[in-house]
């Protein structure tokens, strides 16, 4: 007969406990998700009796048949081979996988769980059909978070198959919703392997309508995500550097919402920057608000200033509502190392929505990636990496989130994930005065607005025009200090505007940004 050609979009993973599934009976729902579009159905019980379990996928067979769908059981080999259904899916410490293909013959679809490298080698070498990569973020569905993996885990696992030249099948699981469905496939996918589909559980089976959730889930899996716009291609320091003009002009013209949720340390400079450089600043913390300010066509900071059950839940809900709305969101984490509390943050924050651009300092950007030695006093980042280290970390993180990283510090690195871009513009002023950091998100938050489909270089045109305009304020005759070189810094940041819409660029002649140059066999 030989084995089945399986479209594994849509992974419907059963479950039929009381809490998801109500009154409801388990082949009602199925069959209103099959119809809906789930592409292929496991059932999973652990509990329920062997004689039990076999009824009820002889039950669920009939039906999958109908839609000419596969029914995988997760583990229970004998149960199968009793029902005569079309494979298995068995976890790490589940039957190994030659004897599951002993016991179920060369036709048999045989998946696996992995959620390491390793593991995902060893199940390609040992002739699985396809890899249920996960956890990827914790579910209560999943009470063993050992290996909660996130998408950063998904695309290691990802890039090492494609490397290997396997070409298996794959799905991701755990943690998986309509909110965050399209941005893990975006996030996960690697240059020669993407996700081939997603697992879900609750999303569909605890659902009024399993049918109407399946076709909307299925069309998220289908379509590109409003978010992610693929990032311009110049590479030559003059082609950027040349295009920072267009940009200040264009959020001159277009005077771009910044909507920033930010500490109360900064409302005020950060509306004001806003203002010199031509936005249009609103600072609301109220998370509720953002579903309205989101239609705006402009763009949010999240500033990770302050830190509290109540200011996490509105960033959360205002992460999502730009992330709907496909318009462009900049995460600084402020403070990030400095607590275990701030570091939690950042992992909700992440796990939670699509960042377009991460900017913080040294200490920040290495708590983002992951680096536990990372600890800060405060906001304030001591520099332990030389150059070439900090340009591969920005390299890294923006290869892996699919987005922007800046590191701020005496010269700014900027990454889309294919280059790096050093800036050595700047003024050691703005490192003594509060919220200058800050207020450089609120800059970039302009530019990528009017100019999301290429935020490399809008990031680099809001990162010149904060620096240069630092420098001539610090030049100023007037300027004797950080409390005489703010109010001139907000001048300088207005008049580079102004010059630029009159098209006087004489300023752009202080720019000075250079490529970062990595060895060839450099991943």
């Amino acid at each position: 007969m030989g084995k089945p050609k399986v479209d594994y979009s849509l992974y419907l993973v059963t479950d039929s406990t009381p809490a998801i599934l109500g009154n409801r009976q388990l082949a009602h729902v199925v069959e209103e998700a099959l119809r809906g579009g789930v592409t292929v159905v496991q059932l999973r019980e652990k509990t329920a009796d062997t004689a039990d379990m076999i009824s009820t996928a002889r039950e669920l067979h009939g039906i999958t048949q109908k839609y000419n769908v596969p029914l995988l059981i997760n583990d229970r080999v004998d149960v199968a081979l009793a029902v005569g259904c079309e494979g298995v899916h068995i976890g790490q410490d589940d039957m190994e996988l030659s004897a599951a293909r002993k016991l179920l013959g060369p036709d048999a679809i045989i998946g696996v769980t992995v959620s390491t490298v390793e593991q995902a080698l060893r199940a390609c070498k040992g002739g699985a059909d396809y890899l249920g990569i996960g956890t990827v973020y914790a579910t209560p569905t999943k009470t063993n978070t050992k290996d909660i993996i996130g998408t950063a885990g998904v695309r290691e696992i990802l890039g090492k198959i494609a490397e290997t030249g396997f070409d298996i099948p794959t799905v991701c699981i755990g943690g998986i919703n309509g909110s965050n469905l399209q941005r893990i496939i975006f996030q996960s996918g690697a240059a020669k392997k993407g996700l081939d589909g997603v697992a879900l559980v609750s999303a569909i089976m605890a659902a009024p309508d399993p049918e109407g959730a399946a076709r909307e889930l299925l069309g998220l899996v289908k379509s590109p995500p409003a978010f992610g716009v693929d990032m311009g291609q110049p590479v030559v320091v003059q082609e950027q550097v040349a295009q920072a003009p267009s940009i200040i002009r264009a959020v001159h013209d277009a005077t771009p919402l910044s909507h920033n949720m930010t500490n109360i340390v900064v409302q005020n400079f950060a509306a004001n920057v806003a203002l010199a450089i031509g936005a249009s600043p609103i600072m609301a913390g109220y998370g509720e608000e953002a579903p309205d300010l989101c239609k705006l066509g402009g763009a949010l900071v999240i500033n990770m200033g302050s830190v509290d059950p109540a200011g996490l839940a509105n960033y959360l809900k205002a992460l999502r509502a730009y992330n709907q709305a496909g318009r462009p969101v900049v995460f600084d984490p402020v403070g990030a190392g400095a607590t275990s509390i701030r570091r939690d943050a950042v992992k909700t924050i992440m796990a939670n929505g699509y960042l377009d651009v991460i900017k913080g300092n040294e200490g920040e950007i290495r708590t983002v990636f992951g680096d536990s030695q990372a600890q800060q006093r405060g906001v304030d980042s001591s520099s332990t990496l030389d150059e070439s280290e900090k340009a591969r970390l920005v390299l890294a993180l923006a290869a892996r989130e699919k987005n922007v990283v800046v590191m701020t510090g005496k010269t700014d690195f900027v990454s889309d994930g294919q280059f790096v871009f050093a800036i050595d513009n700047g003024h050691e002023y703005l490192g003594l005065v509060t919220g200058t950091g800050c207020t450089l998100g609120t800059a970039i938050s302009a530019a990528i607005a009017s100019r999301k489909a290429d935020r490399l270089t809008a990031v680099i045109a809001a990162t010149l025009h904060f620096e240069i305009a630092a420098e001539l304020a610090a030049e100023r005759p007037e300027v004797r200090g950080p409390g005489t070189f703010l109010p001139a810094f907000l001048d300088e940041l207005y008049r580079i505007r102004q010059a630029t819409a009159s098209n006087e660029l004489s300023w752009l002649r202080r720019a000075k940004v250079r490529t970062v140059d990595f060895p060839e066999d450099y991943p």
